[in-house]
């Protein structure tokens, strides 16, 4: 298991692909912990590039 930063969109798809592979990984093993890694991985790298605002009272009515 080699698991570094996600920095740039091509190290995000390569994540996003090796997670889809994962996702069948039996609790407690390596695989589970590479996917629960991987999965925190991601979402901070979309949550920091990807934002979604919150939208103005009137926008939300």
């Amino acid at each position: 298991m080699s698991i570094k930063p996600i920095r740039t969109e091509q190290d995000c798809d390569n994540t996003l692909k090796r997670i889809d592979i994962l996702m069948d990984s039996k609790p407690n093993s390596k695989e589970f912990d590479e996917l629960d890694i991987l999965a925190t991985l991601e979402q901070a790298y979309e949550e920091e590039h990807y934002k979604i605002e919150a939208p103005n009272p009137l926008g939300a009515i």
